[in-house]
């Protein structure tokens, strides 16, 4: 689970770990069981080897910030969708109100909510590990 205290760490390392592949973080946010990075994606990386090594990388540096993370890892899998530059605000105000958007519908469901919407066919017995 990701505390508040290290979030700002967090995030700051994942941002130069995007630098490191020619990528930008414009911002980053959460709740304690995700986060979401709304990234300027290099046109020469592929959008899995960037999150293996976010993933890897980050799991790593928490690691070494307290005791109390020395079992976290993030779960399998990801999500990653596209915006257009017209949607960029937008996105960054819901990435800054998950605290408060997740008190009133859980990860879950809003995932759902997702699949739907963007008719993404997916097997409840995969997407939630």
């Amino acid at each position: 689970m990701i505390s508040p205290e290290v979030e700002d760490s967090l995030y700051g390392y994942i941002g130069g770990i995007l630098n490191n592949h020619q990528s930008k973080l414009l911002i980053a946010g959460g709740t304690a069981n995700h986060s979401h990075l709304l990234i300027s994606l290099s046109k020469n990386v592929l959008i899995p080897d960037i999150v293996g090594d976010v993933k890897r990388d980050s799991s790593k540096y928490i690691k070494t910030l307290d005791n109390k993370f020395r079992s976290f890892q993030w779960q399998d899998g990801y999500a990653a969708f596209s915006v257009g530059h017209t949607q960029i605000e937008d996105v960054k105000r819901y990435i800054v109100n998950q605290k408060a958007h997740h008190k009133k519908q859980v990860f879950e469901d809003e995932m759902r909510m997702f699949f739907k919407k963007y008719e993404i066919e997916y097997d409840e017995r995969y997407v939630w590990d």
